[in-house]
């Protein structure tokens, strides 16, 4: 009976490897793990992403190890085999392949172990990968080359302080939970034998920003945005107004994500920043500048650009302009989307419609937010913008 991992349960399948039987394993919501039939602790794990990687697991001087051989298809079963058969003659010569690789991988730099990192795990957070590989880039630069074996929990607690101190303190909080993660899973995933040096790292205390538009600033905005040369511009953030939605999801707003008859915007998985599709009702304001939009389409996109992605990515800029236009301080494009969720809850409507129509989700939330149909978070969202567009006319 092969080793089973940690938090498995039941008979593990067998197969012997080949190209075509892999191809054919299906991800499942939960991960798991098939067995070769032809090489001894040969195994692949299958992902719910879809993402399947070779593993060899022995149990050598009595301790299970588990030891990462390499990611299929980039791997063949053919070498993933050969691979496993020379650590198995390692073990039965009394040597511990495991040990070795532990030995080789505390040696790796940060920038090889946040690689691997994405490798083998960015693809089942896609969306938000981009944003962990900007905020690597960004605050660990300096420590790309440095060996892993180098890295204190001193350098770290140092670490989190400046940039607790330069750039606040939920940035400082998400850097040491990204280095917490990668340390995490080399330990648990590859039997790195190192100690985690951001584990218990206490975080700084983040205050929530609860800036809004009240109606004589909303009305300053509208006022700006009429006077905006660049009226694409203008319908990006009008809509991020109107919809309350994220502007990175707006941006790439695709025309095959509107639903003209029902009028409504399906949010790919993808892109949602819960890892799970949205539907957002769109009531008639937005709804509007999509029909107009729409006549003058020129691409996939409905807000398209000469861009490499094809849509609108350098707005923060007009952003910029715009509020100085509208003589409005501290106002961030987030606060767009605040400001309808303030205005929901100013008519009165409940906390888990004004999550639905934000597409926020949370554990204690989600069983109430799945038995939700959008009209009632249609109707929300109209008087919210109602309210917004009633202050254009208003002397």
């Amino acid at each position: 009976m092969p080793i089973l991992p940690s938090g498995s349960t039941g008979v593990v399948p067998r197969l012997p490897f080949t190209k075509r039987a892999i191809e054919a394993l299906s991800p499942r919501p939960q991960r798991y793990y098939v067995w070769d039939s032809v090489v001894r602790g040969l195994s692949l794990v299958v992902q719910p992403s879809g993402k399947k990687s070779f593993y060899l697991y022995r149990k050598i001087n009595g301790r299970p190890e588990r030891i990462l051989i390499g990611s299929f298809p980039d791997l063949r079963p053919e070498r993933a085999r050969a691979l496993a058969e020379s650590m198995n003659g390692v073990i039965a010569e009394g040597g511990n392949p495991a040990k070795e690789r532990r030995q080789i991988q505390s040696e790796m730099t940060l920038q090889e172990l946040f690689e691997t990192f994405k490798t083998l795990w960015g693809q089942e957070r896609l969306r938000m990968w981009k944003v962990e590989e900007r905020r690597f880039n960004k605050y660990l630069h300096k420590w790309k080359l440095r060996r892993l074996s180098s890295i204190t929990r001193q350098d770290v607690l140092a670490l989190h302080a400046q940039i607790g101190r330069d750039h606040g303190p939920y940035i400082a909080n998400r850097i040491v939970s990204l280095i917490s993660s990668m340390w995490n899973r080399a330990i648990s995933d590859w039997g790195l034998d190192a100690k985690n040096p951001a584990e218990k790292i206490r975080f700084f205390r983040e205050s929530a920003r609860e800036r809004f538009l009240d109606g004589a600033e909303l009305k300053r905005l509208f006022e700006a945005l009429e006077l905006e040369p660049n009226q694409l511009l203008a319908d990006f953030f009008r809509l991020l107004l109107f919809t309350g939605a994220r502007s990175g999801n707006v941006s790439s707003m695709r025309w095959d994500e509107i639903n003209f008859h029902r009028q409504e915007w399906s949010i790919p998985a993808t892109k949602s920043k819960s890892g799970e599709t949205m539907t957002l009702p769109l009531v008639p304001a937005a709804f509007d500048i999509l029909v107009r939009r729409r006549a003058s389409a020129l691409n996939d996109f409905v807000f398209p650009a000469q861009s490499r992605s094809g849509h609108i990515t350098g707005y923060k800029a007009g952003w910029a302009r715009i509020i100085k236009r509208a003589e409005l301080a501290d106002v961030r494009m987030h606060d767009c989307r605040r400001t309808l969720g303030s205005l929901q809850c100013a008519l009165g409507t409940s906390l888990p419609i004004i999550g639905k129509s934000l597409g926020h989700t949370s554990v204690a939330a989600t069983a109430i937010y799945s038995r939700l149909n959008l009209d009632p978070v249609r109707e929300s969202v109209s008087n919210a913008v109602a309210a917004m567009l009633a202050v254009k006319a208003v002397d």
